[in-house]
């Protein structure tokens, strides 16, 4: 999260996640960790959530989240949006928001290029090296207030905690039938979340990658 909101230009506040679930099992769930994640996330890191896309979660996923939902606030889980790749109304949703000509393939782009974690690596000591400075600015009494997003991308796909009739309407709306239409590393305000398929190459113990990366469609 510090480095993908040290990525953020400076008149944005939110990002879009990205969530891979190839190679993701029943060994990756955890109720201790879900609830742990939604606290830390929820109370140090509030509104910085623009959406979160789920892309090809497995069915056993689903009880699951219905379960997880209970840590998280309405305005946050109706921010969920599930993404199956053979079904053509969800994949709208990554369509509208992403460039798919520089969208990773695994999300259903047209950049083969893939991961590289060597790559990766020399980014994040690269930003290391600039948190220090940036949190001292950030901090700063003349620095001046980020102004809340205002994505028109965004909005389309009706977001608003309150636009929702009731929560069991909530709940079809992020599940994969029930769909009205923060990457991997295509936008520098794109979060990516990688579940499982990389996970001899993470850096630490949990399966879950995150990245950032410039696209002109999806601002986050």
């Amino acid at each position: 999260m510090e480095n993908a909101i040290l990525n953020l230009p400076p008149d944005q506040e939110q990002m879009v996640w990205l969530i891979d679930f190839s190679g993701f099992n029943l060994s990756h769930i955890s109720l201790k960790v879900t609830r742990e994640t939604a606290h830390v996330l929820q109370d140090h890191y509030p509104e910085r959530l623009g959406l979160a896309i789920l892309y090809n979660p497995p069915k056993f996923f689903e009880p699951f989240w219905m379960v997880a939902k209970a840590f998280l606030e309405p305005k946050t889980y109706n921010k969920v949006k599930f993404v199956y790749s053979d079904e053509i109304n969800t994949m709208k949703i990554v369509e509208d928001l992403f460039d798919m000509d520089y969208l990773e393939a695994a999300f259903g782009g047209k950049d083969s290029v893939g991961f590289d974690i060597t790559k990766y690596a020399e980014r994040m000591k690269e930003d290391d090296k600039r948190m220090p400075s940036f949190w001292t600015r950030a901090s700063s009494p003349s620095a001046a207030p980020q102004p809340d997003l205002a994505s028109a991308t965004l909005d389309s796909l009706n977001l608003d905690s309150n636009s929702d009739a009731s929560d069991d309407d909530k709940t079809e709306g992020s599940m994969p039938h029930g769909i009205d239409s923060d990457t991997v590393f295509t936008d520098e305000n794109t979060l990516v979340i990688d579940g499982g398929k990389k996970e001899s190459e993470s850096e630490s113990e949990d399966p879950h990658r995150t990245d950032v990366k410039p696209d002109d469609k999806a601002h986050a």
